[in-house]
């Protein structure tokens, strides 16, 4: 019987049905064939199911092994005794039934002799287990024949500890009660007919050992009972010390400690230095180098255990890389083809899927199935990300909520609110569940634009705030971004914290009385507006009677903007305005073509100017009064000049990569440039500071500090309506005078493991050659420009930026330090 899926076995049992699941060297199923074979068994039908080419291609006929075998495919699953009817072509006379997928010793010749002793129509093997709960226990008579089938008796029903081991002898004319092409079972559907019937049905009661392997734990008991001689089956290889088991070409060093029971199997390889404690097991050509220490563990074919990696009561599958000072902790279970970064630990019970890769130095407490990778850290650029169901899911946001509410002094308030969309819906329901478990009050604030939120979270009595959206660049992906209580992105230290808690399990699990609470407040965004309205020049923009195409894109600033743009005097036309859930993520390309759309209404209308809102009510996108699409440098260029036309002395805030324009702009109204990383939290951070008018980051973000330090798309549009108000020109007027500018950019890939190697070479290389590469990343200064060289925090890259007095110099100068990132990253 070789049909199983073995689904409690994943993800062992992940591209193999469970007889290929290898104990000590060999699949399981090979281990049942040898002991047919010693018991006189020559000719053996397989019925197969799950991946049933798997087993045709390493038995083939046979012959290998000394046995004849023909194999029974079903196209559905037919059930035990269905599968066996499937096969009756094969069979005549007596037969024999046996798992291809249990481990056993039994004396099958005393189980035939006992069959034809009693003239039996049907024997079933039994077996006396300690807990009978998970199998079919059956009842006989004092001759042993069989008086009362219980399948998975509760213990008021347990009058038996013997069970049934799915090893049968029965007569062919049994097989004629078995419909053919029908799900079918021995237990449930065939035998309680001859019960039935009163044909004469016994139980064997087998001495000797026997193991279902139908859980990891059965499987490492099974692996453990045959390494410590708990069985009969006999060890391949030849036993070279006491207790430790080699075969052909297997080496290993005499400067290694190695504590028996322990298995290697061929061309096996353990470095100086190792530890092995059985028992153990280590597959045919796997590497345990230098320093690592295996206890207890089961390591399959082609893998590497690095240097001082520890694995303890552990399984690795087949072609897995654990690098060096890798941790695997008890009941941990590794997937095929996974790499598990140097320093990362799986923490116990843990199991990860085939194809995946740990990140170095990261720690994994849940089971990793859907994504990818498992990183270090939980936060990124844009805060918590990742795919929605797959690496976001309920259980993992209920964890994080539960997490943040842990580093929060106990009764603090948290606002939480969503974009539209379905997935937020579901998430921050999620986060709010785990929030109160750790004694934090939620205030739901529902669905507003992210500025809304950081506005209540800045100006009521929370302690932090969240936002969950649809991430605007790829709408399977989820964004949680957190709050401090001045409503800004939380710190580097906060961030580390919340990790801290997460990865360490460390929550906070209050009494009763200590539950936090949960209130909706539907008023938010009142008095967002009301102080929005107070912190702007009324007179001069309703004086001005501005004209404004605004694009909405669907999301919920469509909910708060208009009735503020109603009390300004503006007239306005909306475009995308309804919310809309299936619309709100746009391709690179939609984006264009909308933009282009943006730009061809606003001109023949004649419109003051045209902007879009991002999702989030974060950015802004600009087209002028002519219809003309601002890149988004240039927007910040454009505002940054009114702004400091009408403020001087003021602060500009912006990142290291502005062209040396700003410098000039600035300097023209007897004011300053602060840089800041290109982080938010930095931006906002910088922006906060006294004498700070206006911060933006070169990609449609704006920062008012005067009324919020943090992105406000909506504020911004009100911003540059009230300084052309103000300074009487139109916006094209306004981008016509900048200074011009030449930049250009690009990515260059890079492995993580290199990216530190290639920052301090350029470091070094580049150290007091001018620019502000001590702010972010490297910035080199040239005569007439610059390049800046900026690791992503996210991706394995750089971003190559240069200014120059032309473009085509600019791109030679990205190209020539992008030539250099790449030779310096090998």
């Amino acid at each position: 019987m070789a049909g199983g899926e073995g689904s409690r076995l994943r993800p062992l049992t992940i591209g193999r049905p469970k007889p290929m699941v290898p104990i000590v060297g060999k699949p399981v199923m090979e281990h049942i064939i040898e002991l047919l074979r010693t018991h006189g068994f020559r000719d053996i039908v397989a019925t197969l199911q799950y991946l049933p080419g798997l087993i045709q291609d390493y038995f083939g006929d046979g012959s290998g092994l000394g046995v004849n075998i023909d194999y029974a495919v079903e196209d559905r699953p037919l059930g035990p005794a269905g599968s066996v009817k499937n096969a009756s072509a094969y069979l005549d006379g007596t037969f024999l039934v046996i798992s291809g997928d249990a481990v056993t010793d039994f004396d099958l010749t005393k189980v035939i002799e006992f069959h034809r002793r009693k003239r039996a129509i049907a024997t079933l093997v039994l077996y006396r287990v300690p807990n009978p709960l998970e199998y079919g226990v059956i009842i006989t008579d004092n001759s042993g024949r069989i008086q009362q089938f219980l399948e998975k008796p509760s213990w008021g029903e347990v009058f038996s500890d013997t069970v049934n081991t799915g090893i049968y002898v029965l007569d062919r004319s049994v097989m004629d009660l078995v419909p053919e092409n029908e799900s079918f079972d021995f237990s449930q559907d065939l035998f309680p007919i001859l019960l039935e019937r009163d044909e004469p049905m016994y139980g064997y009661i087998a001495p000797g050992y026997w193991c279902d392997v139908g859980s990891l734990s059965e499987y490492m008991r099974a692996v453990s009972d045959i390494l410590t001689g708990g069985t009969q089956i006999a060890m391949s290889g030849e036993e070279v010390l006491p207790g430790l088991w080699v075969e052909q070409g297997a080496n290993f060093s005499r400067e290694a400690e190695i504590v028996g029971p322990v298995y290697l199997g061929q061309d096996a390889r353990v470095r100086a230095g190792a530890r092995l404690v059985g028992p153990a097991a280590v597959g045919a050509y796997s590497i345990v180098d230098s320093g690592a220490s295996v206890e207890r563990s089961i390591i399959w074919s082609n893998s590497y255990i690095g240097e001082r990696a520890q694995l303890s009561g552990a399984i690795v599958g087949n072609r897995c890389n654990l690098r060096s000072r890798s941790v695997v902790l008890q009941g941990g279970v590794i997937g095929d083809n996974t790499v598990i970064g140097e320093g990362a630990i799986v923490q116990s019970d843990v199991r990860v899927w085939p194809n995946k890769e740990l990140e170095t130095g990261a720690s994994l407490n849940e089971s990793l199935i859907w994504g990818g990778r498992a990183h270090r850290s939980l936060f990124g650029a844009y805060g918590i990300a990742g795919l929605v169901n797959v690496d976001i899911t309920p259980e993992f946001a209920a964890r994080i909520g539960a997490a943040y509410g842990a580093v929060l002094p106990k009764g603090a308030m948290v606002t939480i609110n969503r974009d539209p969309h379905r997935s937020p819906r579901m998430i921050k329901r999620a986060m709010i569940a785990g929030l109160p478990s750790a004694g934090a009050n939620v205030t739901d604030i529902q669905t507003v634009p992210i500025p809304v939120a950081r506005y209540s979270t800045r100006h009521t009595s929370a302690a932090g705030g969240i936002h969950v959206r649809i991430s605007p660049y790829d709408d399977r992906l989820i964004e949680i971004k957190f709050f401090d209580a001045q409503g800004m992105d939380l710190d580097k230290a906060a961030e580390r914290k919340i990790e801290n808690t997460f990865f360490r399990e460390d929550f906070r699990r209050v009494y009763l009385d200590d539950i936090g609470s949960i209130v909706v407040d539907d008023q938010a965004d009142r008095a967002y507006s009301t102080a929005f309205i107070k912190a702007l020049d009324l007179e001069a923009i309703r004086s001005a009677d501005f004209k404004v195409v605004i694009d909405y894109a669907h999301g919920s600033s469509a909910l708060v903007f208009p009735r503020i743009l109603n009390q300004l005097g503006c007239e306005v036309v909306a475009i995308n305005s309804s919310v809309d859930e299936l619309r709100m993520f746009r391709t690179a390309e939609q984006f264009d073509q909308e933009m282009q759309q943006l730009g061809a209404i606003t001109s023949a209308l004649s419109y003051d100017f045209g902007v879009r809102i991002d999702l989030g009510g974060e950015k802004i996108f600009l087209v002028d009064n002519r219809g003309r699409l601002l890149d988004r440098m240039t927007a910040f260029a454009a505002l940054a000049s009114l702004y400091l036309r009408q403020h001087p002395g003021q602060s500009l805030v912006a990142p290291v990569s502005v062209p040396l324009a700003f410098e000039r702009l600035a300097g023209e109204a007897g004011s300053k440039v602060l840089y800041a990383r290109s982080a938010a939290h930095s931006l906002m951070a910088t922006a906060s500071r006294k004498g700070v008018g206006l911060a933006g980051d070169g990609d449609g973000g704006f920062v008012i500090p005067s009324f919020l330090p943090a992105f406000d798309a909506m504020m911004a549009i009100a911003k540059l309506i009230e300084l052309l108000a103000q300074a009487g020109v139109t916006l094209s007027e306004v981008v016509d005078g900048l200074p011009s500018y030449y930049l250009s950019s690009a990515d260059v890939s890079c492995p993580w493991e290199y990216k530190g190697k290639v920052m301090r070479m350029l470091s070094e290389q580049y150290r007091g050659a001018g620019g502000n590469g001590q702010v972010d990343g490297i910035k080199i200064g040239l005569d007439g420009g610059w390049v800046l060289i900026l690791p992503d925090a996210d991706r394995p890259m750089f971003h190559i930026t240069a200014e120059a007095p032309d473009n085509e110099g600019a791109r030679k100068l990205v190209a020539e330090y992008g030539d250099l990132v790449q030779s310096l990253a090998r």
